[in-house]
């Protein structure tokens, strides 16, 4: 019953993750084949990248062609509405935000089946949910969202930590998984509309090239300062 409810869980967060990046791939400006693999690449990329992490080879996107068939056939939908998806990119990132949770609860979940520990579980769960996402970046040429977003893989490891607290008390298979999955969609829900985020390191600026009142530039390496510089290239 655990595998099946896994299962077809996999295959809903697998079809939304595969939204996601396909309207990637459409704003990208990318053409038919690349729209269609990042849809390939968001939808099973994480949970590939899990799966062999634990083990789980061949991974499932390989024993069960239902995973790339969905993919696939999302990616093709998504280009032909494209223009009626594209600008509501506020609702693509609820739809996100459900993939999150119910890849962060699958792969905390996997985790447990694979007999690793409490960490193993919770990086299983958030490599899930972000590993996709990262490699969408990647090929798109940007910082991974991962790194700069609000609160995305912060809310995946909590709902993963809460997974592994449950698992110490009686509470059944599904009101773990449920309960994760309600977590992380919920927290996530939250930082979008409230535009909630963690702290970001201040800009660093290298004290000796900052004048101090009443102290002229710091000289160039080769002993003319900039504006000196500038005005002798201006001539």
């Amino acid at each position: 019953m655990e595998e099946l409810i896994m299962h077809l869980f996999d295959l809903f967060g697998t079809m939304i993750f595969a939204i996601t990046g396909a309207v990637m791939g459409v704003r990208c400006k990318l053409d038919f084949f690349g729209v269609i693999v990042f849809a390939c690449t968001v939808g099973v990329g994480g949970g590939m990248l899990r799966d062999m992490l634990l083990g789980a080879t061949p991974v499932a996107a390989y024993t069960n062609e239902i995973y790339l068939v969905i993919c696939i056939c999302t990616g093709v939908v998504m280009f032909f509405l494209a223009p009626k998806v594209v600008g509501r990119w506020r609702i693509i990132m609820f739809c996100d935000a459900i993939g999150l949770g119910v890849f962060t609860a699958l792969g905390v979940a996997k985790g447990a089946l694979y007999g690793v520990g409490a960490v193993g579980q919770i990086l299983s769960g958030v490599l899930g949910a972000v590993g996709g996402g990262v490699i969408r970046d990647v090929l798109a040429r940007k910082i991974p969202a991962v790194l700069t977003s609000d609160f995305y893989a912060t809310a995946s490891v909590i709902g993963g930590i809460i997974y592994v607290l449950l698992e110490r008390t009686d509470v059944s298979f599904f009101i773990r998984f449920f309960v994760c999955v309600v977590v992380v969609i919920t927290l996530r829900v939250i930082a979008i509309k409230f535009n909630v985020s963690l702290p970001k390191a201040g800009h660093w600026r290298d004290p000796s090239l900052v004048p101090t009142r009443g102290q002229s530039p710091m000289p160039h390496r080769d002993g003319v300062d900039a504006s000196s510089r500038k005005d002798a290239l201006s001539q």
